[in-house]
């Protein structure tokens, strides 16, 4: 007895068959997000974020941060940061690991 097995990929939005298209993969608030789509809503996917990718700054893909975003301060730049952080409010000890927020704030400042 023959078989045939048919295998259909489905638009994650529409649910309608995807002749042309496929993955599209984003990432949204520090998460990475698959979506399986139609050529035609990849587009509307691309022309709904348009603006907002215009407006907004290129930055390495989360997965080659590493596990964390923020690289670990240098013992040079330790002591500097721990000042830093009891002048502007952030509770740090005299040794042991500072917080990545308190390295991203001296950071930015």
């Amino acid at each position: 007895m023959a078989q045939r097995r048919i295998v259909e990929l489905i638009d994650d939005l529409d649910q309608s068959t995807i002749d042309e298209g496929g993955k599209v993969t984003f990432e949204l608030n520090g998460t990475s997000n698959e979506i399986d789509l139609t050529n035609a809503n990849q587009e509307k996917l691309r022309d709904a974020l348009a603006p907002f990718i215009k407006a907004g700054r290129r930055v390495r893909p989360l997965a080659s941060r590493g596990s964390s975003a923020v690289a670990p301060p240098s013992a040079d730049e330790r002591g500097t940061i721990r000042t830093w952080a009891r002048r502007n409010g952030y509770a740090v000890g005299d040794r042991g690991h500072i917080a990545a927020d308190i390295v991203a704030a001296y950071r930015s400042s």
